[in-house]
């Protein structure tokens, strides 16, 4: 288990690194991470490399017995990189060309800034490859973060084409059939017609912005897998590389999962708030985002970035309150997490980052936060056998890149967000405190007892036939409004009822379609076994006609009175349910009861606002149990102060 830093030594006066080391060491690290923005320090002028400063640094590391996880520094160009190439600057939508300052300015599509990214990682990797204080590499950073994911250069338009050249196997007539061209006279003689979706008068053919979409997750992953295959071929195949995977992951034009399953480890920058943030975001979007890192490849993952002050780049945001940072690493931990380190160990004083509050302020002083750290990492190597365990489910939720790509595209609702929808499922099994995987959709699903599928809008063949294979073998899926109304190419389907290819399944079809807005909600009634159980719902609603369903809800609307709301229907041995609308957390919690009772779900008793995460370790079951709150609670015997956390035996 690595427990450490994130340590920029070049920032500071060299006569510092060995009281740094000494500090790092006393806070109970065993590793510092480093050189992810340095490409300057390494190459100042093109082809002058210098490793010599990041040698002495490695060195006495060594020397107090601290392993490393070093950066490719390719987030970072150097200033004369951009000056005299300015080809690798990405541009907008609009045309203007991101000019050298921030980070992450290049362009995925530049072969010259894949040439002087091979240059630098071979002369970095090839300088250290005999290492053996260097534990991982890390590749980048937070690929696609802060608007880098897009780009809209004459490079990327090029490969654009060709990317669609490859894909219609080089017939036009193909594309132009498959996309509906005809409509608007949109009709292309050659693939170089083809434009980027730049802003245009009223908006773009649906399948080019769902394949231009499919693009951006390419250029991305083979930019990743570059660096992996070439650091693989210096150091061998047993070297471990990782990649810091930011937040944002249901909102990025790539897809997460398939750049990850490029790495030997996944890797996570977990930021609970940011600068300009009054609060953090809910305790269940936090632990969502850690169940989603560990569902990229199905394993134990790695943070490399928690947080510990308050963060901001111009705008500061909420400071964590004493023991919450703390025990937001618990649920790190709880949730997957084999490894964490802590941005940063000293905030920077100058540069872009000088509102990120490390462990250590600007003073350099050792006070609460320091020993919070220090406690943290003492208590997790007194439990590391337990830290490394797996993560058992019996719950998954799946997401599916293409639907959330579709949903960018034509929203459908103002109210629309698609990681809202994720969370509307996810909330109220993380509230009975059952472990759930977040999981891509090529994934399997055959150890699952029941499947969250929110807003999959896009139907693919693959994944319906694991779908049915999952409830004849007699598990529970949960559907939501917006199943399976686009194709893969993003177009509808001509003849077919939605859901599409799944009207069986759910035993019924949707008759009727609504978006709503803000100050709108449709009423849900109770039917059956939920009489007397009412709620509201929003967003969007589904109003279905059951063949062979059962109505649980159904809408208060004298137009649409025979329309169902939330249907169950019994197939082959397994239960589908499909939620039409956005419904309020009184009736997912209603259901989401139905099935933990049907499903023999291990649900967990707490007080409000008490997390608990069950792992196991030697066929003996242990509790985390952290309190999200600012109040004294309870968990069984264990009395909790404010936003602390234990690990207890069950």
């Amino acid at each position: 288990m690595y427990l450490g830093v994130d340590y920029y030594p070049e920032h500071w006066d060299k006569s510092m690194i060995d009281e740094d080391l000494d500090n790092i060491l006393e806070l109970n690290c065993n590793v510092i991470r480093i050189g992810e923005f340095a490409w300057h320090m390494m190459e100042s002028t093109e082809g002058n490399f210098d490793f010599s400063y990041f040698d002495r640094v490695i060195e006495k590391a060594k020397q107090k017995g601290l392993k490393v996880i070093f950066g490719t520094p390719t987030a970072t160009m150097p200033a004369w990189l951009a000056n005299k190439y300015p080809e690798v600057l990405s541009e907008d939508e609009f045309n203007n060309k991101r000019v050298f300052g921030g980070r992450r300015q290049y362009c995925f599509n530049s072969k010259t800034y894949h040439k002087y990214s091979e240059i630098i990682i071979r002369e970095l990797a090839n300088h250290y490859k005999n290492e053996e204080s260097i534990v991982a590499w890390q590749i980048d950073n937070e690929f696609g973060h802060e608007g880098s994911d897009l780009c809209y250069c004459d490079l990327c338009k090029k490969e654009f084409n060709e990317y669609l050249k490859e894909k219609y196997n080089n017939d036009i007539n193909k594309l132009n059939e498959t996309w509906g061209t005809i409509f608007w006279s949109q009709t292309y003689n050659t693939f170089e017609e083809i434009p980027l979706p730049k802003p245009t008068i009223t908006t773009h053919n649906p399948s080019l912005r769902m394949e231009h979409e499919r693009f951006r997750s390419e250029s991305i992953e083979k930019y990743a897998k570059f660096q992996v295959d070439l650091l693989k071929e210096i150091l061998g195949e047993d070297s471990v590389i990782i990649h810091d995977f930011s937040g944002g992951y249901f909102d990025k034009s790539y897809d997460f999962s398939k750049v990850g399953k490029h790495m030997d480890v996944v890797a996570y920058n977990n930021y609970p708030v940011w600068g300009g943030q009054k609060e953090p975001i809910p305790a269940w979007e936090i632990a969502c985002g850690l169940d989603y890192m560990r569902g990229i490849k199905g394993q134990n993952f790695w943070i490399t970035e928690a947080i510990m002050g308050a963060q901001g780049h111009d705008v500061i945001g909420y400071l964590p309150r004493p023991r919450q940072a703390k025990m937001w690493s618990y649920q790190g931990i709880a949730h997957g997490c084999s490894s964490l380190m802590y941005f940063r160990y000293r905030g920077a004083t100058k540069g872009a980052e000088q509102y990120c509050y490390g462990i250590i302020d600007q003073d350099n002083v050792k006070r609460r936060k320091f020993y919070e750290v220090q406690s943290f990492f003492k208590e997790m190597k007194e439990n590391e056998a337990l830290t490394q365990s797996e993560v058992k489910s019996d719950v998954a939720v799946v997401y599916d890149y293409e639907s959330m790509a579709s949903f960018r595209i034509q929203r459908q609702s103002f109210l629309m967000d698609y990681k809202q929808e994720v969370y509307r499922l996810y909330r109220p099994f993380y509230k009975k405190n059952i472990n759930m995987d977040v999981i891509p959709s090529d994934s399997d699903f055959d150890k699952y007892k029941v499947l969250l599928l929110p807003v999959m809008i896009v139907h693919k063949k693959e994944v319906q036939d694991k779908v049915r294979k999952f409830v004849s073998g007699g598990g529970t899926v949960v559907f939501t409004y917006r199943t399976a109304v686009k194709d893969y190419y993003n177009n509808l389907t001509l003849g077919q009822f939605n859901p599409t290819y799944y009207t069986d399944l759910v035993g019924g079809y949707v008759e009727e379609v609504e978006s709503f807005q803000d100050d709108q909600v449709a009423l849900l009634i109770g039917n059956e076994e939920f009489e007397g159980i009412n709620g509201t719902a929003t967003v969007f609603r589904d109003m279905l006609k059951t063949t062979t369903a059962k109505t649980l809800f159904k809408y208060e609307d004298e137009f649409f009175e025979d329309l169902a709301a939330v249907t169950l229907n019994e197939y082959e041995g397994g239960k589908v349910y499909y939620i039409g609308s956005g419904a309020d957390n009184t009736i997912m919690d209603a259901i989401t009861n139905k099935i933990i009772n049907e499903s023999n779900l291990d649900a967990i008793e707490s007080e409000e606002g008490v997390e608990v995460v069950r792992r196991s370790l030697n066929n003996e079951d242990y509790y985390f149990v952290m309190n999200h709150t600012s109040d004294e609670k309870k968990f069984r015997n264990e009395i909790l102060k404010a936003y602390e956390a234990k690990i207890v035996k069950a």
